[in-house]
């Protein structure tokens, strides 16, 4: 049984500490509404007082209906200031500002929205001297399951080596909202996505193969296929003269 308690006082004292290092005033992270957001942003408000979360809706219903209604939930109850950034007409005018151009195909079109989201995340940071908190864990890090430069940037990450099941336990052992809990995870990129229908495979089997090299033969493949198919997100750009 993994010492939630231990976690929770190691990872707050790991933010406390680079803050402090940094000499930044506090902490921003981007509130999706989902399970890793608001894990992230509980351990940096017990952290940093001064930890904001912003809720930034772009085109899907969806970010305006059952993710900031989560959002705010999990702010409401850990007393996180919030914050709400509305992208959807400036992802309208850089399509706009493309067409004619090129031709935004559909995996262009998705990846959108998470830039833009991080590139008000750090607009707000320099405004204010704030640090950027990443929210990805270990299994969506692993499958490559994120937007290069969009939510994959960040200055620290306190849940990169959680896996999607060790997120979960993380949350209830801190009595965060069922409705965080219980919903099906999601990027929010459009109607209807989730998490698992995108990849073809569940984080259970995902964080099987990581944790204990187990999977079915289909499974396995999938996960092999995304995780060396991603490797270019894992890592800084390549540059010349070095390896």
């Amino acid at each position: 049984m993994r010492d939630w308690k231990y976690e929770t006082e190691q990872r707050v004292e790991f933010i406390r500490n680079l803050v402090a290092k940094t000499g930044v005033k506090g902490i921003i992270y981007g509130n999706s509404g989902g399970k890793d957001s608001a894990l992230v942003s509980i351990l940096c408000k017990m952290a940093c007082d001064n930890t904001v979360g912003v809720i930034m809706p772009c085109c899907s219903v969806r970010n305006y209906e059952e993710d900031a209604d989560h959002g705010n939930l999990v702010a409401e109850q850990f007393k996180i200031e919030t914050r709400t950034v509305d992208l959807t007409d400036v992802k309208n005018a850089l399509l706009s500002a493309v067409a004619g151009k090129t031709e935004i195909n559909n995996t262009a079109d998705i990846n959108i929205a998470p830039r833009l989201r991080m590139t008000t995340l750090y607009a707000i940071a320099a405004a204010e001297g704030l640090l950027v908190a990443g929210t990805g864990n270990r299994s969506e890090r692993y499958m490559g399951y994120f937007t290069k430069w969009g939510d994959g940037a960040c200055d620290f990450n306190p849940i990169a080596d959680l896996t999607a099941g060790e997120v979960f336990d993380f949350l209830r052992y801190l009595d965060a909202p069922q409705e965080i809990i219980n919903k099906a995870p999601s990027a929010g990129l459009y109607e209807g996505q989730t998490d698992e229908a995108d990849m073809g495979v569940t984080y259970a089997a995902i964080d099987e193969y990581i944790l204990n090299g187990n999977a079915h033969a289909a499974d396995a493949e999938i996960i092999r296929r995304y995780h060396n198919g991603s490797e270019h997100k894992r890592r800084m750009p390549l540059l010349y003269g070095e390896e």
